[in-house]
């Protein structure tokens, strides 16, 4: 059965909103990391360029593994094991440790992922079994520095953000956040008691801050284009797996 979808510029584009060459790129990575060597089973029957492809159309789109079969012309099972076998290889690259003497801004974000699986998930604000997902991102390029584990929804960020090895990665940097982040360490906004209004100064400090955060919110925006971040069907550790691919290609679109 011959199926519509390759690895081609249009489709490419179409449906990861990649352009051609970073999607190239992309496929580089994967083929680095031992992408095209055996599956443990039979032959792959598609080229490397388009199980990387599948891949990323199931992040974009969020298809079921029985609608993207047709499309690529293989059955629901091969489809579940070419996700499975390379989703790892598309995790975010280890980020950089920061350069002496060269001042650098990072901004943490926490975002809840609808999320399937109860054993990652749990109730949460949004009224639905999520997973708390804290992210990075540098405030000058907007690309996503590290991503953590995710952790049930009904854990508070700063909990997740202490739990994690975000405060590892981050240390030497400076780093901003949210109100929902005091007491961390963190540079959070000055928080307005009762009976006690913010200074002039500190009113303008918060502004400043929200409209540098701003980026880490525009980012999660573009992030969240990739629909399987909406509703994650995946188990275990797929999340974690789709969290740091989605922020690869992220970074691959940022990149130009």
């Amino acid at each position: 059965m011959g199926g519509v979808l390759r690895a081609e510029p249009l489709w490419v584009e179409t449906f990861t909103g990649l352009r051609m060459g970073r999607f190239e790129k992309l496929v580089k990575v994967v083929r680095e990391r031992g992408g095209n060597g055996p599956g443990g089973g039979c032959p792959w029957c598609l080229p490397l360029a388009d199980r990387v492809f599948l891949v990323a159309v199931y992040y974009r789109t969020n298809l079921t593994m029985r609608q993207l079969a047709p499309l690529f012309g293989c059955s629901p099972a091969t489809v579940c094991r070419v996700i499975h076998r390379l989703w790892p290889l598309l995790a975010l690259e280890p980020a950089p440790r920061p350069v002496a003497d060269v001042e650098r801004l990072w901004i943490l974000y926490g975002t809840l992922v609808p999320v399937r699986d109860r054993r990652v998930a749990a109730s949460s604000r949004n009224y639905r079994f999520s997973a708390n997902v804290q992210v990075i991102i540098d405030a000058d390029s907007r690309l996503v520095i590290a991503s953590a584990r995710p952790v049930p929804g009904n854990k508070a960020d700063a909990h997740a953000w202490r739990e994690s090895d975000l405060p590892a990665i981050a240390a030497g940097t400076t780093v901003i956040a949210d109100g929902a982040y005091l007491g961390t360490g963190l540079i959070v906004p000055h928080r307005r008691r009762a009976g006690r209004p913010l200074l002039r100064g500190q009113e303008e400090d918060n502004a400043e801050h929200r409209r540098v955060r701003a980026r880490v919110e525009h980012t999660f925006a573009r992030m969240k284009t990739w629909k399987i971040l909406r509703d994650c069907r995946q188990k275990g550790d797929g999340l974690h797996y789709v969290v740091q691919a989605v922020a690869t290609m992220h970074n691959l679109t940022m990149a130009g």
